[in-house]
């Protein structure tokens, strides 16, 4: 990088609802596309950002990390408030922070959380409709938390992984898995090195299949071991899937989304 531009950091916050997700795309609505424009309005230049990790159709985001390097001085509230301003309502920068030239949003990163949200009720919620997935057959929370603890550790997940997915390989680490329950929301907590393609929400509709009492909470350990896509539960919907957080080693001082200080974590 040149010592003339400065390297900026910033967490987004968005609702993936109306979005063919976080990549810049020429047919459609992109999350990057409006962050790029709005930040290169700021800037009064060009400003391409790279993102910690990029999101589907319909996924939403607590705290995406990008970065951007830029020739011109702006103080880190322009770069917030001035380019809210330019944003739509569902797509916010929380905070900006200046970074040093060795910090990359996605290559920097040690891990990611994600959560999915399931609203588990015999009738849906009108207000909760795109935020959250729905499963109206009631949900053993425990015996999911239990089948979810074979995904533990470094292992291969092509039993999770999209026919699509384009990594080289399908080992990954799970670092933490939880799943628990407050009130009609059923949560899917997940920390891991990396992810695949598709690969929590594959595991989500996994669990639900072993939360409706549909599969034994072994099967999640034979997937494993068969390592084929075909044999494991369906998709789970994009819309219960949140970018919680990607975590940087702590020299960095990126901060972190905290759950049990989002208002609306629906307890």
């Amino acid at each position: 990088m040149s010592s003339e531009l400065k390297r900026v950091a910033l967490c987004i916050e968005y609702q993936g609802t109306q979005y063919c997700g976080w990549q810049r795309q020429l047919e459609c609505e992109s999350v990057q596309g409006f962050i790029e424009k709005a930040v290169s309005s700021i800037a009064n230049a060009p400003i391409s950002v790279q993102c910690a990790g990029r999101t589907d159709t319909g996924v939403h985001s607590l705290g995406q990390i990008v970065h951007f390097d830029t020739p011109v001085d702006r103080s880190m509230n322009a770069w917030v408030r001035g380019a809210n301003t330019k944003l739509p309502f569902d797509i916010r920068i929380a905070w900006a922070k200046p970074v040093d030239e060795d910090f990359h949003a996605r290559f920097s990163a040690i891990a990611r959380q994600y959560r999915y949200v399931i609203y588990n009720r015999k009738v849906h919620s009108a207000v909760l409709a795109c935020r959250t997935t729905w499963e109206s057959v009631s949900l053993d929370e425990q015996k999911m938390h239990q089948a979810a603890q074979y995904l533990l550790g470094e292992q291969d997940y092509s039993s999770f992984r999209a026919s699509a997915c384009q990594a080289a390989h399908a080992k990954r680490e799970i670092q933490s898995i939880s799943v628990s329950r407050s009130g009609h929301f059923v949560f899917i907590d997940i920390q891991a090195n990396a992810f695949l393609h598709h690969m929590v929400r594959n595991i989500a509709g996994t669990l639900m299949e072993v939360g409706r009492g549909e599969r034994r909470i072994e099967w999640v350990r034979e997937l494993l071991a068969i390592q084929d896509r075909t044999k494991a539960g369906p998709t789970a919907p994009a819309l219960g899937l949140y970018f919680v957080n990607a975590l940087y080693p702590e020299h960095f001082e990126i901060p972190r989304v905290q759950l049990d200080e989002v208002l609306w974590q629906w307890q």
